[in-house]
């Protein structure tokens, strides 16, 4: 500071913030005085007008009137007629939780963060687990909000905390509620606060009793009142992603390995609330309740086309179980079909309705018997398991001029590929495809045969070791004990 200005301070008494003057005057002419008893005007209408369309307005009617950068001057002088005389605002409420009152279970999507499994592309959500009071976390990995998921990540997240919650409280996904049939009047229990519309499900209301809580929801689109899940859905994903940059990969070996290190970020950030979750685990009922399955068990049979309709999806199986009955276990991700108390395959989980899930393997065995059936099959789209084989029948197929052989050669190559590794048949037909060659089943199973013929093995003398170098290096020769041999 210039000693000037300090005694100037010391002889007015005052600190240099206190001396500055209320600056109530314009340095330069307001550019919308002309215009604003206009804009007002539409302001006081429709409050929800932006600055940058009742710019373009004024720009519109008052040709040259306005230049492009008054717009910032408009935008604070809207900004502060609103704040005197816009139309009131929704309030927020700030709340306080009691430690062991609620745990809030959301589904957030993950896609951002880029997670490969083997090389390839994982979609997924993850199923959040939150403690309003602690902030205490847990996530398990999930394909679709459903039940399935819903009770998995629950029931996970309890049993890590040891610790049951009074209320369960999740958001109206259909997951855990449903519309109110019209007509039909919401009755009232102590053990239950839905949403007015909605009713709980049967089957999430028996999960969250088994567990020891009682169900809550958020209000019909009041995504507010679900906020610190919301909230640490948002914190969750920027510390994974943090995670992922020390980890220097975002590729995992498995789904299961993914989840497992998703799990172990959740576990670090929990040490630092040991505090708050100790008051909340001092009010809580500890967990007694047994582990539910994973998965609901649905009794199919297998039709005659080889395979079993399983929640409205087909699903493809083993010629060999056709007209027997099976169990299928339905996980969130994968389906599991057992015979006779035994497993027998799994398979990824088809969502929605009308989908279908066919294995070629089990299907190619009779086509190539029947390669008529092709032409108008069903699930004719489901035999092109990669791109690859796709250009290689329509190769096949513009090479041909009778659809019927085209079928027939393509039929070959995929039994060639369901017999030994659809992995090198693939790559012959990519070579063969890249060269302009049309890919018949001779010129495919040439290559492979090539690539598969095992390495020839050179023949070698026995090896005789000379153990006199270890007498060199003692640097004297020791008498050899007679072994007998």
């Amino acid at each position: 500071m210039d000693p000037r200005s300090a005694r100037k301070y010391r002889r007015s008494g005052k600190l240099p913030s206190a001396s500055q003057p209320l600056h109530d005057w314009r340095t330069r002419a307001d550019p919308f005085a002309a215009d604003w008893l206009e804009v007002v005007e539409f302001l006081t209408l429709t409050p929800a007008l932006k600055p940058y369309i009742l710019f373009e307005h004024l720009q519109h009617t008052y040709p040259g009137r306005h230049e492009p950068g008054e717009i910032r001057t408009l935008e604070r002088r809207i900004g502060i007629w609103k704040a005197r005389h816009g139309p009131e605002q929704e309030v927020f409420f700030q709340q306080e939780h009691r430690p062991g009152e609620a745990g809030q279970t959301d589904f957030t999507n993950c896609d951002e963060l880029c997670i490969t499994i083997g090389g390839e592309a994982l979609p997924h959500l993850l199923c959040h687990f939150v403690l309003p009071y602690s902030n205490w976390q847990w996530v398990t990995v999930a394909k679709s909000e459903s039940i399935l998921a819903l009770r998995r990540g629950m029931q996970a997240a309890l049993f890590q905390l040891g610790h049951v919650p009074v209320w369960a409280q999740t958001d109206n996904s259909t997951a855990a509620t449903h519309d109110l049939p019209k007509g039909q009047e919401k009755p009232v229990t102590e053990d239950a606060v839905s949403s007015p519309g909605r009713l709980f499900n049967a089957e999430y209301l028996a999960v969250v009793r088994h567990l020891g809580m009682k169900p809550r929801t958020i209000g019909t689109g009041e995504s507010e009142q679900n906020g610190d899940v919301e909230s640490a859905n948002g914190a969750l994903k920027r510390r994974l992603k943090q995670h992922l940059l020390l980890r220097r990969s975002r590729d995992f070996e498995t789904r299961e390995a993914y989840e497992t290190w998703a799990q172990s970020v959740c576990a670090t950030a929990n040490l630092s609330r040991g505090k708050r979750v100790a008051q909340e685990h001092a009010v809580m009922k500890p967990m007694t309740a047994k582990r539910l399955a994973e998965y609901v068990t649905e009794t199919v049979p297998v039709t005659q086309f080889g395979t079993v309709r399983v929640r409205e999806n087909t699903y493809s199986v083993p010629s060999q179980l056709i007209e027997k009955t099976v169990q299928a276990r339905v996980y969130d991700s994968h389906v599991e079909i057992w015979f006779a108390g035994a497993h027998e395959l799994s398979m990824d989980r088809v969502l929605g309705r009308c989908g279908a899930n066919i294995n070629y393997r089990h299907m190619i065995w009779s086509l190539v018997k029947k390669p008529g059936a092709f032409a108008r099959y069903k699930f004719r789209e489901e035999m092109f398991p990669t791109l690859i084989f796709r250009r290689a029948y329509d190769a096949l197929a513009a090479a041909n001029e009778i659809e019927r052989r085209a079928d027939v050669s393509y039929l070959r190559i995929l039994h060639l590929a369901a017999s030994t590794l659809q992995t090198e048949v693939e790559a012959a037909l990519e070579l063969l495809l890249d060269a302009g060659e049309v890919p018949t089943p001779e010129r495919v199973k040439a290559l492979t045969e090539r690539k598969t013929q095992p390495a020839r093995v050179t023949d070698m003398p026995p090896l005789v070791p000379d153990l006199s170098v270890y007498d060199a290096l003692l640097g004297r020769k020791l008498p050899r004990k007679e072994t007998g041999t």
